[in-house]
């Protein structure tokens, strides 16, 4: 037996499936902090001493934190080939516009502090704010976007993906009430989750400003979130696959057939099982404004952790099996049964992700454990290698 055929291939494809969710859940609850606090940067410090304290709370673990995007795009080149040709094509100019923001972060670490000006560091402080605003914004109007369907088409010898318009009218269509909508959940939530990470790890006003904000963001999440949820069931078509469903043939989106019309939500009838995804959003998010309001610390943030899960997972779960729908021709969106990788790469990936995953965990815990505690103005003053 050829070890690969260990696990079949459909199982490979559900595995993948489920590890991109975890890649993309284990971004969205590291470096969505570091965007919510960046975000939060120039409503929570009021002095220079309190925001290089800001700073200061993710500035030694924000790279650590990016290494989850990085794995979160390799798996989708590697695992999802369809998927990363035909999402970075159709959202070519906000990939550029998110990866701009985000080497705002970098850049304006290493040099706000460069100079003792208060206009030159006011300026690095909002272009911080960019760096954190803008990617989650960004990013939930792509789940927004994605759950509508993207109007793309494949062609017959599957060489490219095609999409209507120019590269500014495609980036036009994405800005769509909806999609706006789930941008103002993501950029909600992650306010939240940053507001309770500086909870954590802040103290005075900064710690008073940043409970306020996360508890009106807290708010503005769960109620984004379920309006979402009844746009989505009252006015969003689905997708179904119609006949039978090869669950181990070859990846090839165009040998499918697939219907758009009646609901998402239908799945929530078919696998009741998948509630537990929004339950978990609305009791994180609501245990998490209640910790917020009362000044909870560490159970505040593992509440904010777990709303964000379930916001996350639900997403996933609704849409299962399909990753990325078409409205310009059903039959060419991907789905999780037609758009991986071969049998032997998805096998080689997981035996890689297996081996180092446990790795970058333990490393990830290590450095969480060296850097526990608060960032006091006292520290700042006294560390002349702080940011």
């Amino acid at each position: 037996m050829i070890l690969h055929e260990l696990i079949s291939f459909e199982i490979l494809r559900v595995i993948w499936w489920l590890l991109l969710g975890v890649l993309l859940i284990g971004f969205a609850l590291t470096d969505g902090f570091d965007m919510g606090v960046g975000a939060l940067l120039p409503f929570v410090g009021k002095t220079d001493t309190e925001r290089r304290v800001v700073i200061n709370t993710i500035g030694p673990v924000w790279e650590g934190n990016q290494v989850w995007f990085i794995l979160g795009g390799g798996a989708i080149f590697a695992a999802w080939p369809p998927l990363y040709a035909v999402s970075f094509s159709g959202f070519y100019l906000a990939m550029f516009l998110v990866l701009a923001a985000l080497i705002l972060r970098p850049v304006g670490f290493k040099y706000r502090s460069k100079r003792e000006g208060a206009r030159w560091r006011r300026n690095w402080d909002w272009a911080l704010f960019v760096g954190g605003a803008v990617p989650a914004l960004v990013f939930g109007v792509a789940v927004g976007n994605v759950l509508q369907g993207v109007p793309f088409h494949l062609t017959p010898d599957m060489l490219m993906p095609r999409y209507d318009g120019n590269a500014i009218m495609k980036l036009l269509l994405l800005l769509n009430p909806f999609a706006l909508l789930a941008g103002v959940v993501s950029l909600s939530m992650l306010l939240m989750h940053g507001a309770a990470w500086l909870g954590l790890k802040t103290e005075g006003a900064i710690q008073a400003r940043a409970r306020k904000i996360g508890t009106t963001a807290g708010l503005v999440a769960a109620g984004g979130y379920a309006l979402a949820g009844l746009w989505l069931a009252l006015g969003i078509d689905g997708y179904q696959i119609v006949g039978e469903i090869v669950k181990d043939g070859p990846s090839n989106p165009l040998y499918s057939d697939v219907m758009r019309g009646g609901s998402w939500l239908s799945a929530y009838g078919d696998r009741p099982w998948i509630a537990i995804a929004p339950v978990m959003a609305f009791v994180g998010i609501a245990m998490a404004v209640r910790g917020l309001r009362v000044g909870r610390e560490v159970s505040t943030l593992l509440w904010s952790k777990l709303g964000i899960t379930g916001i996350i997972s639900s997403v996933g779960l609704t849409m299962f099996p399909f990753i990325l729908p078409s409205t310009v021709d059903p039959n060419s969106s991907l789905t999780v049964w037609d758009s991986s990788s071969s049998h032997l790469t998805l096998f080689i990936m997981l035996v890689c992700a297996v081996i180092f995953m446990p790795l970058i965990l333990a490393y990830t815990s290590w450095v969480y454990k060296v850097l526990w505690g608060k960032v006091t103005e006292d520290d700042i003053s006294k560390n002349a290698n702080s940011y």
